[in-house]
């Protein structure tokens, strides 16, 4: 019989609800600044923050870390596309067909 498939950070983490992690201050604390509340200059700090760190913490971190990033990246990229829907598409990062 071949060995189960592990299961992913958030499969693991039961505080994840398969889109994001519950809220439950009892088992963390929310990460910074509501991404609502930062300036423009700000959001885009903390996403690249968020992206420079992202292979280490797949890599290295506990569960919790790697499922508490996660939701955070997901936060800041989500206040990032409500505040800019009509982004500049660059056409070389786009596919033919």
């Amino acid at each position: 019989m071949p060995d189960p498939v592990p299961a992913s950070p958030e499969q693991r983490v039961d505080e994840w609800d398969g889109d994001h992690l519950r809220h439950r201050s009892d088992v963390f604390a929310e990460p910074g600044v509501d991404p609502a509340e930062l300036s423009d200059d700000d959001l885009i700090r903390e996403v690249a923050s968020l992206h420079r760190t992202r292979l280490d913490t797949l890599r290295h971190a506990s569960d919790a870390a790697l499922a508490t990033h996660l939701r955070r990246t997901a936060d800041l990229e989500t206040e990032y596309l409500t505040r800019h829907p009509g982004r500049e598409i660059d056409p070389h990062r786009l596919r033919d067909g």
